[in-house]
């Protein structure tokens, strides 16, 4: 809130009042001057004595037109102030008597309070506001209500949260920055120098008499972040000087100096859900109080990936290059988001519930719906894993139900950094009943037969059809086996009839083959011709003599050369072999007829 010194009127910030018939104010938080006043007016009770109903507070920060950070802890009869992280105490308390039972509505306004309006506004100059469009509405006590004092402020935002105190440390955390500027002054030095430090730390004011002892002190501001996961970016900065001199007209002005910090990109983590993903449970553990639990084993942890330099002169080696390793941190997260994938929760059948009271002590608060489950507040991951290990998943009428799947992610720094999906599959495990599976024949009783039926307790295994009619009954499970054995007995019959035809057609021609080949001597006669030898011999002598004729030939023509005598003899000599080869040939095939008898 920004607010300046406006005089003595009543500037409301927030005002709830009657609606109707009266003008009592129920509770309002109004600034009069510099002073900062809660008026709270207690329910009716059967005590009829004073209460604490007016609290006051005289802060400079309310009339200063500068902007500030106000939390009001309300715990009756204590009433707690903080002022940009400072708490404060009242100055002064007004009691008063509760107010009277009634019936009538209250009217909450920002800004402004509704109140009767007689004519005679001493509080605040500003004219009525009709809130009809037939002007100002009129009731039987004889005053107008309409709009009265108003706040000539700036408001940046306004909570209002019932049933919890803020915690200091939330305090702190919204109106303190983790980063800001900071002045150590040495021990050695220093003398004579002030500091001072806006709340947010983000102005910086040092006062020295002497130049040096301040540039001194200069020299030792910082910058600071505590940030775990700064944001990156430029800072901009600004040093003001203001001189101060004695004994002289005027002093020398100095210029402003303008600077930067660069933040650097941090180390991102990367958050990781790990667990079970899949697991089966009968359908009377989904049907009992205590539901089944979703995440029993589940695991967050946190990593960032950093580089580390290698021990080497990386300059002068090329082949030595940086590594990664990867390193376990600890921080907190913000959300937890448990989505229902498919169809949307029933409530009539199922739920996701969670154990509240064991929640108490922790800052996670639970809100649900027909899409799942949404866990919120800054707290470890540890606290996180607890948890969601509380989370559990009902439905007592599972009989329709095969499976589930639910879809975890939780993210840190509003959702900045994001981690994996984690889903969950759970499946019903159905128990099989021995009357369902005989419903269907209970109608005929005449066809049942008389033979005795064991049933086999089915407990403890998934069935893929739950409903009782999905059995196949047991004759036409036969006939099924029947019709496909017959069928592959006669595609096995008809490829070994025509392997068997096969192979007899290759048999049969093989064995013509080698009849073709195979003489008929079943009508032939052979007989020895006794003038064989006669004619062998008489051929031997015919060639003698032919040789002695040739070599005396030779002799004779000296003049022929070697090569031609050569070449006269290989042709003689093939002529021989030709000319004796048809004679013996002949020989050979001529017939004996001396025995033959004509």
């Amino acid at each position: 809130m920004r607010h300046g010194p406006f005089g003595r009127r009543k500037e409301t910030i927030l005002c709830s009042s009657d609606k109707t018939d009266m003008n009592r104010h129920h509770y309002s938080l109004f600034v009069h001057g510099c002073r900062f006043i809660f008026l709270l007016r207690q329910d009716p009770s059967g005590e009829k004595k004073y209460k604490p109903a007016e609290f006051h507070w005289k802060l400079t920060q309310v009339c200063d037109e500068e902007w500030h950070h106000y939390v009001l802890n309300v715990e009756i009869p204590r009433v707690t102030l903080y002022v940009d992280g400072v708490s404060h105490e009242p100055f002064s308390v007004t009691e008063e008597y509760p107010l009277h039972p009634s019936r009538i509505e209250t009217q909450l306004v920002v800004g402004a309070c509704w109140q009767e309006y007689s004519g005679v506004e001493s509080d605040n100059e500003t004219e009525p506001v009709p809130v009809a469009p037939a002007g100002c509405w009129t009731f039987p006590s004889g005053g107008d209500l309409h709009m009265t004092q108003f706040f000539r402020g700036d408001l940046a935002g306004l909570t209002i949260r019932s049933g919890k105190l803020t915690d200091k440390k939330v305090i702190d955390c919204l109106y303190t920055c983790k980063e800001g500027l900071d002045l150590q002054v040495p021990e050695d030095g220093g003398r004579g120098v002030k500091v001072q430090a806006n709340p947010g730390r983000s102005v910086l004011t040092v006062e020295a008499e002497d130049v040096g002892e301040l540039e001194k002190a200069l020299q030792h501001v910082t910058y600071l972040n505590s940030r775990q996961f700064p944001t990156p970016g430029v800072r901009r900065l600004r040093l003001t000087s203001t001189a101060r001199c004695f004994n002289e007209a005027a002093c020398a002005l100095v210029p402003p100096v303008d600077g930067s910090v660069m933040v650097l990109q941090p180390e991102e983590p990367k958050i990781s859900l790990s667990g079970v993903h899949h697991f089966a449970r009968a359908a009377s553990e989904f049907e009992s109080s205590e539901g089944v639990f979703l995440f029993p084993e589940l695991r967050i942890i946190s990593t960032v990936t950093r580089e580390v330099e290698p021990n080497g002169e990386g300059d002068e080696d090329p082949t030595v290059q940086e590594s990664l390793v990867s390193e376990e941190i600890v921080h907190d997260l913000d959300t937890c988001e448990v989505t229902v994938e498919g169809e949307e929760l029933n409530p009539e059948q199922e739920s996701l519930e969670v154990d509240m009271a064991r929640l108490q002590h922790k800052g996670i608060e639970v809100s649900r719906s027909d899409l799942g489950v949404v866990f919120t507040g800054v707290d470890t991951m540890a606290s996180y894993e607890e948890a969601l290990h509380l989370l559990r998943y009902r439905n007592w009428n599972s009989r329709s139900l095969l499976d589930r799947k639910f879809k975890l992610v939780c993210s840190e720094l509003n959702g900045r950094y994001i981690s994996n999906e984690f889903q969950v599959e759970v499946n019903v495990i159905h128990t099989a009943s021995p009357m369902e599976h005989a419903s269907h024949m209970a109608a005929q009783p005449q066809f049942v037969h008389p033979e005795h039926r064991s049933f086999v307790d089915l407990s403890g295994h998934n069935l893929a059809n739950p409903h009782p009619f999905a059995v196949v009954p047991s004759t036409a499970t036969v006939v099924i086996v029947v019709c496909v054995s017959f069928l592959v007995f006669m595609i096995i019959l008809g490829v070994f009839r025509i392997r068997a035809a096969h192979q007899r057609t290759m048999r049969d021609q093989d064995t013509g083959k080698e009849s073709e080949m195979d003489w008929d001597d079943s009508a032939l006669t052979i007989t020895v011709n006794p003038m064989e030898t006669y004619e062998d011999q008489h051929s031997e002598e015919e060639e003698e003599e032919e040789e002695e004729e040739e070599s005396e030939d030779g002799e004779e023509e000296d003049d022929v050369t070697s090569a031609e005598s050569e070449s006269s003899e290989e042709e003689e000599e093939g002529g021989e072999h030709g000319d004796q080869q048809p004679a013996n040939r002949q020989q050979q095939l001529e017939w004996d007829d001396s025995t033959l008898s004509y």
